[in-house]
This record gives structure tokens, sequence and C-alpha cells, in this order.
């Protein structure tokens, strides 16, 4: 028995030292982890919930190229590391690395710290293996992740959406790849990438949101390089594709001798809303965050009429007279005084960029500059069309002025392009007749010199913006091929927000009146610019008969997310061409505090083709005059603050000093009553309607009545 004493004091003492510790954990009041002895991650727990997501996996992967092969998978479970604990970090170290029974020369260390909300996941490898370049490290995984039912996907796609069975959309992504893209019958996985060619992600997070509690990951990165966000399905059984891994990939393009690091990549269970994946985000991005102030007119404008003027196949749609005169006055009659102008140029739409020549046909530049001048009387403005990354591979520019050397070039050497066709009234245009664009390579002070010019040539006519189309978002890589291995470029939504910053400062030195806009969202690029114009509204509803059974319609659309992280940055919303659906869409705009981009069938008309959409938007825009300093100047804050009765009513606030707004409407029942909690702190003070709506009010609460499309907006002051 003393004999049995002894050894198991031994083993502790030896355990005490570290000689045959299985297991290292960092914790705190919220997290809590623990890394094994093999380097897996068996607890990434929420410690105020008990909630622990992680199941005892490898939390990183690896793949090579070499002269016989791309994409060489290298695995964790493959490879045997040292793991040690140094205070407030676990280290994890692989000296060499395997690859089945092969062995190369290629190190990686990775580095985890807790901090006070959240996991930080550092990494740094060595490539040391001849004629190989590493492409790929995806770290930190969570796999198997172990994630209640009512955790949704939270993604910042087009600013953000939720799906509410996040395996169930992996499964359905997957299903939408073309035809021998994936490796399916290894896993499924669901690609969205930040800062790349075709990354619609806002921003560089996605979460998995609970009613009271979730996981957040961030890749908190200031280079701003590609990330992938990694969301995949393994087989827990065979054929069986239902366990999730979730993570970041990024893109060392380590050659032979490099040394590449990154400490960007956090984990965070949290507690509370998913307000808190804003709030983890947005404390990281106020690190580097310098948003410049809109001028005046840019905050109180409303929203805009946009139209194309000439169309890429000929067709004028509105002359240059009617700026000044039918375009100005029609928009006028819906409280619209800003037109975002498309096709002005000889050329017409998505044709001869950038040659951006007035059509002498017309009157040229002087009927330009008059027009301009007409409309923006009596403080309109005008928002000037320019494209802000194409090349027309036929225009002179091209041919003869040296643009086909300012052009990204791919992986062989080939020009990128990109192709665009528009319809006219009959189907051979749209169906064969494609316009093909040089993607320009947008570091290149010659091309910046050209969207100088751009900017140059609408200061000269008068126009109150210049707006850059396609300039949001990432961008086509341009490839390196000097070195062994072709090499991309990453960090290209980052260079891109510094080109709009500089193209602002120009600008700036000229006209601080005048505002820069651009098409798609990114807040790398948002925080240069005045004003974006956004890719969705309130369109797409997964259940198309709501309104006849009389459901709340539902969308996977989620807005609210970039709207409540970025409230400063002023965003449009999208898609309303005709006269259907108005009330629901248009009040959602008022609900978002998103600007109004009336499009008419296309841009090919006007808002008077489209009566009910006039007469309902006019009401609209009155309410917000009438509300102007919380609707259009005031703080979105989502639903913070807001409390009411019942779930069949939308509801947001909007705060400006001493006041605050909330919007509550509905557009499925035929009438509804809710309660609506006055907010601490703060007294009724006046409200606002569009359609049937009744309110009563108490000593502390407000009762409404909302009847079908019925917009209420409650003001109270402290």
């Amino acid at each position: 028995m003393n004999c049995l004493k002894l050894l198991s004091a031994l083993f502790l003492f030896h355990s005490f030292l570290g000689f045959s510790q299985n297991s290292f954990t960092l914790k705190n009041d919220k997290i809590e982890v623990i890394i094994d002895e093999k380097g897996n991650l068996t607890n990434l727990k929420n410690a105020q919930t008990g909630r622990n997501y992680a199941s005892g996996k490898p939390i990183w992967r690896l793949y090579f190229d070499n002269k016989r092969r791309k994409d060489n998978e290298v695995l964790a479970k493959d490879n045997t590391p040292t793991v040690k604990q140094d205070g407030n970090q676990i280290i994890i170290r692989y000296e060499t690395i395997n690859i089945k029974n092969e062995t190369v020369k290629m190190s990686l260390i990775l580095k985890i710290s807790l901090e006070e909300n959240q996991v930080r996941f550092a990494s740094e490898l060595k490539n040391n293996e001849a004629h190989t370049v590493i492409r790929e490290l995806q770290y930190p995984l969570v796999a198997h992740c172990q994630l209640p039912d009512d955790h949704q996907l939270l993604n910042t796609h087009w600013g953000g959406q939720v799906y509410k069975d996040p395996k169930k959309q992996i499964r359905a992504f997957n299903a939408t790849y073309p035809p021998y893209y994936p490796p399916s019958q290894y896993f499924l996985q669901m690609d969205t990438k930040f800062g790349d060619a075709g990354a619609s992600l806002a921003s560089n997070c996605f979460a998995f949101i609970g009613t009271n509690e979730g996981l957040y990951f961030g890749s908190h990165d200031d280079a701003f390089q590609a990330t992938g966000h990694g969301l995949r399905l393994y087989p827990g059984k065979k054929f069986v594709f239902d366990e999730l891994e979730a993570g970041f990939y990024k893109y060392p393009n380590a050659l032979y001798g490099e040394t590449w690091s990154c400490d960007a990549n956090v984990i965070a269970p949290y507690s509370g809303t998913w307000h808190q994946t804003s709030k983890l985000y947005r404390t990281w991005v106020n690190t580097w965050w310098k948003h410049r102030e809109e001028p005046q007119w840019v905050k109180e404008m409303k929203g805009w009429q946009r139209i194309i003027m000439k169309h890429q196949y000929g067709e004028v749609l509105f002359p240059y007279t009617d700026l000044g005169t039918r375009v100005k006055t029609v928009g006028e009659s819906v409280g619209l005084k800003t037109t975002l102008v498309h096709g002005w140029h000889n050329g017409g739409h998505d044709n001869d960029y950038p040659n951006y020549i007035a059509d002498p046909a017309q009157g040229g530049d002087a009927v330009i500059k008059k027009q301009i001048a007409d409309f923006q009387k009596d403080g309109g403005a005008v928002l000037w069309y320019y494209s802000g990354r194409l090349i027309d591979k036929a225009s002179d520019f091209y041919r003869k002025k040296g643009g086909d050397k300012l052009v990204i070039r791919d992986n062989t050497g080939s020009e990128v392009n990109d192709a665009y066709r528009f319809r006219g009234p009959g189907t051979f245009t749209g169906s064969f007749d494609s316009r093909t664009f040089a993607v320009s390579e947008f570091r290149n002070p010659l091309w910046i010199k050209e969207l100088k010019k751009m900017a140059d040539q609408a200061l000269n006519y008068g126009a109150k913006s210049i707006f850059y189309d396609q300039m949001g978002s990432g961008e086509q890589p341009n490839w390196d091929l000097t070195k062994e291995f072709p090499v991309p470029t990453v960090k290209t939504i980052g260079v891109k927000g510094k080109v709009l910053g500089e193209l602002h400062e120009y600008i700036d030195k000229k006209d601080k009146n005048v505002a820069i806009g651009i098409e798609l969202l990114s807040d790398v690029t948002a925080m240069q610019v005045d004003y974006i114009h956004g890719r969705y509204g309130a369109t797409e509803v997964l259940n198309p008969d709501w309104e006849a059974k009389g459901e709340k319609p539902r969308t996977t659309n989620f807005i609210d997310w970039f709207r409540y992280t970025f409230p400063e940055i002023i965003l449009s919303d999208r898609d309303i061409r005709d006269d259907t659906d108005i009330e629901r869409r248009v009040n959602h705009t008022v609900l978002k505090g998103l600007r109004n981009d009336v499009e008419i069938y296309r841009c090919r008309a006007l808002i008077d083709e489209t009566p009910h959409y006039q007469e309902y938007l006019t009401q609209i825009n009155q309410l917000k005059d009438r509300f102007k300093d919380l609707l259009l100047l005031g703080k979105y804050v989502d639903t913070e603050g807001v409390e009411y009765t019942g779930t069949d009513i939308e509801a947001r606030r909007f705060d400006n000093g001493n006041r605050t707004a909330i919007v509550l409407t509905q557009s499925h029942l035929p009438s509804v009553n809710t309660t609506l909690k006055i907010p601490q702190g703060y007294t009724f003070y006046e409200f606002g309607k569009v359609g049937d709506a009744e309110i009563k009010v108490n000593k502390e609460d407000i009762q409404i009545n909302l009847n079908k499309h019925g917009l209420v907006v409650v003001v109270f002051r402290k």
C-alpha cells in the first residue's frame, strides 16, 4: 500500500513538472479552453453557461504544392507535436511535417492565448522544403462542432445573412457547385471568402448565434488578407455528412526559405444576443477605423433615382435634356432630389470604358453642364457614374493607348476578363452579343491617374458626387510569375480601400462638399467613401405565399448586422423595380435606415410609371423629412432598448442627442396590437404614421394597433 502511495505521489510530481501532462487549460470567468497532448481541442467552453463547442478534434490542416501535384493535404492527426503551456499561452510545435509516410522540411508553431472575451490563435510556419510552396493553412478549426438546435449561421454576405439550419445550408450550397468542382467524397463545403474575387462578405467574421449565447469567429486582420470562412461537413459515419467543422483559411503562399505568420484569428464563445458579435468585431475595427464625415447633403439624402441614359446596345432612354427637366420633376414629386446617372457617355452603359466622352449629337459637354446645373438648383445632387475597374477591350484606350498594360493577369499570365451583356427588345443582344472587359490593375499609378481624371471630369461638369462602380468588394488577384511558383496577391481589398482614400483626399483638396459613392459592400472600402449602393433590400422571401397565409415574411437577408455594426455608413436598398409588394419593401428601408434606390424597370423608366410606388414613397419621404434628425441623421441601434409585446411586429430604434425614435411596422396580418414600453429615462414626445395605425399613450407604455402595412414612428425625449 505504501508503495502504491509512493508511486502515485511520484506520478503527480512528474505531471506537475510537465513530464506527463495530458491536457493544458486556459480559463477565465467567460471562457475555458483545453488542449490535449496531441494538440487537439477538447474544450472550447462558455464558462458562464457551461456550453462546450469542442469535441477533441484537430485544429489545423495544411496544403502545399510541389512539382508533381497541387493541393497536397497535410493532416494534424498524422503529426506529433510537442505541447507546453507558458502562463496564459499554450504552444503547439511541429519541427517537421509528415504527409502520409513522407516527411517534408516544413515547421509549424501554433500559439493559443486567452484574452478577456476571446481566444487568440496565432501561427507561424516555415518552408524549408525545396521546390514547394505552402499555399494554405486552415487554422483554427473547431471540428465536429457541438451546436445546439437553436444556433443559426450568421455570415456577412452583402452585409448579413442568417440561416436557421447551418448543416442544411452547407448541403444546399454544396449542391449548387458546378459539376466536378468539389471533392464531395471527402466533405461538403460552403465557400465564403472575405477580400477576394467574388467575395461578397462585408466583414471578416461569422458566427453561430443562439437565443442567449453563441460562438463568434473573427479574423481581426489589419493586413486585410483574403480569408476563407471555413464551413464544412465531414462524415461521422460512412456516407453520412453530419459533422460540422468551422474555422478560417489563410493563404501564405510561402516559398522555399520563407517564413509566414499570422496572429489575427480569434474565436469567442459569448453570452447574449447576436449583437455581441457586432461588438466583438467593432471593438477590433475601432483600432484602424477612420471614417471621414460625409457632406451634410449626403447625410440628409433620402435616396436617389437611378437611370441609364444610353444603354449598351445603343438605345437612348433619357436624352441629356431630360436630366434637368423630367427627371428632376419626377424625382421631386416623391421627395427625391438626387439622381445616379449611368450610361451618360457616348459609348453607353458598359461600353468603351474608360473613354467617357459626351455625346456630340446631344450637345456634348456644354449641355451636360447645363443639365446638371439645372437639376442641382434648389439643393439637388447628381451622382455621376464611372466604372472603377473595367477596361473595354474594344476601346482605343485598350488597343492604342496602353490600356492593355494596366490589367490583372492570372497564374498563366493571361488577362483576367469580365463580360457583360444586356437585352434590348429582342433576344440576340442578351444571348450572344456580350461586351468583354479587361479588369484594371488598380494598384498601378497609371490607373489611379485615370480614376482621378474621371473625378476631374465630373467636377468640371459640376456634379456633386463621383460614383465608382464595383469598387466596394474584393478583386481578382494579380499573379507574380517571376518566382519558382506563381504567387497571387491576397490583399486586394485593403489596396482598394487605400486607392479610394487617395481619391477622396484628391477630391477634398478641390471641393470638400463633393462626395464619393461606390457599389458593393466591405467595411475596408466603406470607411473611405460617403455612401454605398447596396446589394439587396427586402426582396428575397423564403415563403412566397406569406401574404396569402398571413405569415410573417421570412428571408435569409440580415442587413441588420452591418447596420448595427457600422451605423455611420450610408447604405441603400436595391431591387424595387416595379409596382409590386411596395409597402412591405419600402417600410423595410425605413425600419433598417436604408436609402431608397429607385431603379424602375431596371433603370429604364421613372417612378411615375409605377404610380403606386410613386404615391407610397411620397408619403414615406414626407415622414422621413418630418423626422429627419432621427431617421436620417440619427444612429441606428437596432432593437437595443426596445421592449414590446408580441412577435408579429418589427421594431427598430434610432438615437440622436436627447431624442430617440422607435419605428414599428408589420405587413402580414389584418391588424396587430402591441404594448411598447417607454424607454427608461425618456418621456413620450410625438408620433407620425403612414397607413392605418392608432396609439394610446399611458404613463409607462404605449398601446399601438397596426393594420397591415402600417408604419409608426414614435419619438421620445429625455
